[in-house]
């Protein structure tokens, strides 16, 4: 569905260089800092911003070649652009009535309905979780067969993150052939949704690995001095200096439980994961 070869794009300050792949009916987790290159990424795929080298493709067509017709088969959610806020909800229905020729009104008014958003409340006056939701829905509702959504559940509370996650396991449940491309800095939100996910930090990517391997083949050995030079190193992929040795970051945990049974091995977290990639130094 997405594919980003080589991608790069110039600031002043700040580079990205990706190469990232959204495959058909997969949802894509995007996770990083403030500052990473997320939204960077986001507003090259959507030809907000220009590259200066490499290629993005969306159904194999080229980003700058979509028709209109392919486009509006694209939702979209960024943090940073919305309507205006004096809008009503009864107004952005008309206008997405107008945009949109797949757009199913049924759907958009009974779920603003069913999330008790008021229609002839400006939206400014909306609160944090009723306007992330709005969003989301305004995405959804023409029957979009790619999503890409940057930052969706932020600053919302853990009840309002997960009502976004369910609208959104919902949907591809109705659309299995719907792709997904989802960031966030809150690693537990990706970890329940996505299907795959990519780390990124200053522009660059650090890892990409399927959400089912990093949480039941990953690990993090525990060691001191001593030992740290005695085990295998094959499966090691970042370590982190601690105050009685080392923490190793493997993929293959299994290997360091069965060959090393004396040492402390954790299965972690994604957050636990990302941290050790964060903090450590790649192997």
């Amino acid at each position: 569905m997405i594919s980003m070869q080589n991608v790069q794009v110039n600031y002043p300050t700040f580079e990205l260089n990706c190469t990232l792949e959204v495959k058909t009916g997969m949802i894509t987790g995007l996770i990083g800092e403030n500052g990473a290159g997320k939204t960077t990424i986001f507003k090259a795929l959507l030809g907000i911003i220009p590259i200066k080298s490499g290629e993005i493709l969306i159904d194999n067509v080229p980003v700058n070649k979509l028709t209109n017709k392919k486009r509006e088969k694209i939702g979209t959610v960024l943090s940073d652009a919305f309507f205006n806020g004096l809008f009503t909800i009864k107004d952005i229905h008309q206008l997405l009535k107008k945009s949109y020729s797949t757009y199913d009104s049924t759907y958009f008014l009974s779920q603003c309905q069913n999330f008790r958003l008021p229609d002839n409340q400006a939206i400014k006056e909306f609160s944090t979780g009723m306007l992330a939701k709005l969003k989301i829905l305004t995405a959804l509702s023409h029957q979009s067969d790619l999503l890409i959504l940057d930052e969706p559940t932020n600053g919302l509370d853990v009840s309002a993150r997960h009502e976004i996650i369910v609208i959104l396991q919902e949907y591809m449940e109705q659309h299995p052939e719907c792709s997904i491309l989802i960031s966030s800095h809150i690693s537990s939100d990706l970890e329940k949704i996505c299907d795959d996910i990519y780390y990124i930090k200053q522009g660059k990517i650090l890892l990409h690995e399927d959400t089912d391997v990093l949480l039941n083949t990953y690990g993090i050995v525990k060691v001191d001095l001593d030992i740290f030079e005695t085990i295998s190193q094959d499966y090691i992929v970042y370590q982190k200096k601690m105050f009685y040795g080392y923490d190793l970051l493997t993929n293959q945990r299994l290997f360091y439980q069965e060959n090393y049974p004396q040492l402390v091995i954790e299965k972690p977290g994604l957050d636990q994961i990302l941290l050790m990639i964060m903090e450590g130094e790649q192997r």
